[in-house]
């Protein structure tokens, strides 16, 4: 417990018990809220239960591992499933890295993918012969979900061991910066400083030009997004954390902040205080008369502030912008994926309809993540206030749903693990700062 209060006050410096001063009467009052917070500790207590019960997304997933969904509850994982188990699932991505260094979203049983009807374009590796792979390609997020994930673990085990392991005659550690590579070498934009990647919705992996639209070929339109790049930071700054050697580090620090820099130039429109969606690198699939600038990334919005993009006012910028956009649509809560959503048939895929899925559906998943930013960077009772519908449709509906409908109706999986784990997380972050401040 005195390690992660050393790592939440390192994270955030969070009030100001950090300058040596006393707590204020209203922190002490939130304090005493939160440690006496019975839905929390119920929710906390649903979380490990459903992160116990396995490593797959979640139970539509057809039990497929995905990276993207692990590096959010690895760290509650770790509380409760043993140790090898950990360590084996973050290998077996290692086990199927492609030949660039490029790493995969998921794996399965080899035997369900035999029968799979998903229509996956399969990978698979002699290292690995329990399972197949695969990889969504109009995303850019997988080598960096991978290298944060393995923050974590090492984080939080202290097993810095684990990154001299060595698969296929390379260490972890190396196999590490060769995912980063992939990306310098196969998706930087050398004109914007920028990573690129398909059209999607904010963080989603659905692009327009497809029924179902998780495959890049001559129809997708490519940009440039804060999703893909705010995570690059995150990975940077994790790999810089991981590795003591000092010629990786001058090299991933000057990258570090040359993507910093893109971002700040070409991503965040400072007159409306919001990032743009996407910068075109040739043209967008959207109507011409269409001003996509109107659109409100939230989830995109909540990894770049991880990423230390934003100053503290721009921060609450914007959480203002994000409760106001929850205010005007109904949403039930910051997990809202963009507002205003983009129009009926602007995607082909079915379940993107205004409000649907990564189309302006609610998110746990990610609305999790903002509330834990908002915590570490001071706004304390902001992030309590936000976090109350998120906690109380945890336990109105019994469970952690994927995604919610604008009123409130849960949809997708019902044990979407990434959900119970950003919400564990927010939770501990919590009750560590009440336990500082009581």
């Amino acid at each position: 417990m005195k390690r992660n209060i050393l790592l939440l006050l390192a994270a955030g410096c969070l009030t100001v018990s950090c300058t040596g001063t006393a707590s204020r009467p209203e922190e002490k009052q939130l304090a005493a809220r939160i440690l006496q917070d019975t839905l929390m500790d119920r929710v906390s207590f649903m979380a490990a239960e459903t992160v116990g019960g396995g490593f797959t997304a979640g139970d539509g997933y057809e039990g497929e591992v995905w990276i993207r969904d692990y590096n959010t509850f690895i760290e509650l994982a770790m509380e409760v499933m043993p140790d090898s188990l950990i360590q084996d699932n973050l290998l077996a991505f290692l086990r199927f890295q492609g030949a660039a260094g490029d790493i995969v979203d998921g794996f399965v049983d080899i035997r369900r993918a035999a029968v799979s009807t998903v229509g996956y374009k399969y990978r698979y590796s002699a290292l690995e012969p329990r399972y197949a792979a695969h990889k969504n390609t109009v995303e850019t997020d997988q080598e960096s979900s991978l290298m944060q994930a393995v923050w974590r673990y090492v984080n939080k085990s202290g097993n810095r061991a684990f990154l001299q392991q060595t698969v296929d005659g390379k260490t972890v550690e190396r196999r590490l910066e060769w995912a980063l590579e992939y990306l310098v070498n196969e998706r930087y934009d050398d004109r914007h400083g920028l990573l690129w990647g398909a059209t999607t919705s904010d963080w989603g992996d659905v692009q327009p030009e497809h029924s179902w639209g998780v495959e890049l070929d001559e129809h997708s339109h490519l940009c440039l997004d804060i999703y893909d790049n705010a995570f690059f930071v995150i990975a940077m700054n994790h790999y810089l954390d991981l590795t003591e050697r000092a010629e990786a580090r001058q090299r991933w620090t000057e990258m570090r902040d040359r993507v910093k820099s893109g971002i700040r130039t070409h991503l965040w429109d400072a007159g409306k205080q919001k990032f743009i969606p996407h910068v075109y690198l040739d043209t967008s699939p959207f109507p011409a008369d269409f001003d996509e600038n109107t659109v409100y990334y939230h989830g995109g919005t909540a990894m770049a502030i991880e990423a230390g993009l934003l100053t503290k006012e721009e921060i609450a910028a914007s959480n203002a912008a994000m409760l106001s956009n929850v205010k005007a649509s109904g949403a039930p809560s910051i997990g809202l994926t963009v507002y205003p959503p983009y129009p009926e048939g602007f995607f082909q895929n079915p379940g993107m309809y205004p409000y649907g899925y990564q189309n302006g559906g609610d998110w746990t998943w990610f609305g999790g993540r903002m509330i834990r930013q908002l915590l570490l960077n001071g706004f304390v009772q902001e992030a309590y206030d936000e976090v109350q519908p998120m906690l109380e449709r945890v336990s109105k509906n019994n469970g952690f749903f994927e995604w919610y409908r604008k009123d409130g109706t849960p949809s997708g999986s019902g044990s979407f693990r990434g959900s119970a784990g950003v919400l564990h997380m927010a939770i501990e972050d919590f009750k560590n700062w009440a336990k500082l401040h009581q």
